[in-house]
């Protein structure tokens, strides 16, 4: 028995929120299965983080004395993820309803992708992109193969890369003279947030190596929970974590690198990357999309708080 779609009316007692509430969601409400529930919902162009979500939504539903649900256009599977694990009801209108105090859990629902649009973008792909969204001042239109020069790709996977990138939607290709360009269909954000479904973790492995092996000592991007400690609040961890690509991993064992079976007093950890992570040359850390792709399936909070943070910093 399906259940019947129920219709949405302003909540009278809106005005008796504090001001920051009443800015940050527009508010109404419904009957669902003889419930009263207060729809929290976002407004346009407002980003919030998860934490803020959810210290928010719980605040409503404490002045509001009944259940509130935060409604959005849409949520990355990560985020739904997250809001699921922490118990945090959200309606996503046509797509998704999750009301755990009342045992709703829809999921049949997901908005249909293209087949192209679902597949995970390469390794090549992924940098590329990265490195364009990343890029200041932001610029719509763009041409890979001159990031293709300090990424160390060639002309054949820059092509694949151009490929991959219009198959998903991302972006258009166009010719001017012998050069191929690329022109994003949205801005970076709105870029970052539909694409990050089909990305992946850059890490490919991780190793423990002694701290004063003369290798580790080149090494100059930190990553993994450094590099997160690096950007926010959070602890340094014990042990330091660096990035190095496939190419200089390989130079490392070559030259009789000792891997540790396991972490010892001293050590660090190398991840092992599929792409370089050095797409911010001048940087200390590797890149913050790249560094939360790595860490976005922890389920630590205070790792998840700490990539809030990181993610309010972009330079969107």
């Amino acid at each position: 028995m399906g259940i019947p779609t129920p219709s949405v009316k302003p909540w009278r007692r809106e005005n008796e929120l504090p001001y920051f509430l009443r800015d940050t969601f527009q508010f109404g409400e419904i009957e669902l299965l003889g419930h009263s529930i207060v729809l929290a919902m976002a407004r346009a162009g407002q980003k919030q983080s998860l934490g803020e979500v959810r210290t928010r939504v719980d605040k409503v539903t404490a002045l509001a004395g009944q259940p509130a649900v935060y409604v959005t256009d849409a949520l990355a599977s990560y985020e739904r993820r997250r809001l699921i694990e922490q118990k945090i009801p959200f309606i996503v209108p046509g797509n998704q309803l999750y009301l755990p105090d009342l045992g709703l859990d829809l999921r049949e629902y997901f908005r249909q992708r293209s087949p192209t649009a679902e597949s995970v973008l390469s390794p090549s792909a992924q940098a590329m992109l990265i490195t364009a969204l990343l890029h200041q001042p932001w610029q719509a239109e763009w041409q890979p193969s001159r990031f293709a020069v300090a990424l160390g790709y060639t002309p054949m996977t820059v092509s694949r890369v151009v490929r991959e990138l219009t198959a998903a939607g991302l972006a258009a290709a166009y010719t001017v003279g012998r050069s191929r360009w690329l022109r994003m269909e949205q801005p970076p954000r709105q870029t970052w947030e539909r694409v990050k479904p089909v990305l992946r973790t850059p890490v490919k492995r991780t190793v423990w190596v002694p701290g004063e092996d003369p290798i580790g000592g080149r090494l100059g991007k930190l990553a993994g929970l450094s590099a997160l400690a690096h950007h926010s609040m959070l602890t340094e961890p014990r042990w330091p974590v660096y990035a190095l690509s496939a190419t200089e991993w390989k130079a490392a064992t070559d030259a009789g690198l000792q891997v540790l079976p396991e972490p010892v007093a001293g050590a660090r950890e190398w991840q092992v990357w599929s792409y370089s992570p050095s797409l911010l040359p001048g940087a200390a850390t590797v890149d913050p999309l790249s560094l939360i792709l790595s860490l976005q399936d922890n389920a630590d909070d205070r790792i998840q708080l700490a990539l809030d943070e990181l993610q309010g910093h972009l330079p969107w």
